[in-house]
């Protein structure tokens, strides 16, 4: 019985190793920056709320998906952003703050820059090798439809077709 139990307890965690090792790699936005200046790859900013219920879905079903995980670790800096951060930080040359006008509970003007104020979550921000932005990508996405997003992005297929042509050219 103890070797049945240590058996099925070292298979287990032989098919849930790979997994450990499929995260994300969260950034802060400086890091992000960093890394993007020293080998520029594009960058992807999940921008959310503690309080935002489909901000923890993404969380806890898409962000920890395998697939997902290894295919935003590979092509992408992932920063997670907190839009109602109260910290400063400075970029470009500007500073940064949190703002008590932005919208009813007030927002950090990184994130409503990011966001061109239209404040919603989660929302994605996607930016190139030189940090200009691609696209805003607002709520929640299944895994299913998110990897198919990620690989419109990373594969540059936004520079010549929409995001539906690009679908029906995968066959989806």
């Amino acid at each position: 019985m103890k070797i049945t139990v240590s058996f099925l307890l070292f298979v287990v965690f032989l098919f849930a190793a790979p997994g450990l090792s499929a995260q994300i790699e969260w950034l802060s936005w400086e890091e992000a920056v960093a890394r993007n200046k020293k080998a520029p790859k594009k960058m992807l900013i999940d921008v959310y709320t503690e309080w935002c219920g489909w901000c923890k879905k993404m969380d806890s079903q898409v962000f920890t998906d395998p697939l997902i995980a290894k295919y935003v670790k590979e092509h992408f800096y992932a920063v997670k952003f907190d839009a109602e951060q109260k910290g400063q930080l400075t970029y470009d040359g500007h500073v940064f703050k949190f703002n008590t006008t932005f919208g009813r509970r007030g927002a950090h003007e990184l994130a409503y820059a990011l966001l061109d104020g239209r404040m919603s979550y989660p929302t994605i921000v996607y930016l190139d090798e030189k940090r200009d932005r691609i696209t805003i990508s607002p709520g929640f996405k299944p895994a299913g439809s998110f990897i198919h997003e990620l690989g419109y992005i990373q594969g540059g297929h936004y520079r010549g077709k929409t995001y539906q042509d690009y679908l029906k050219s995968i066959g989806k």
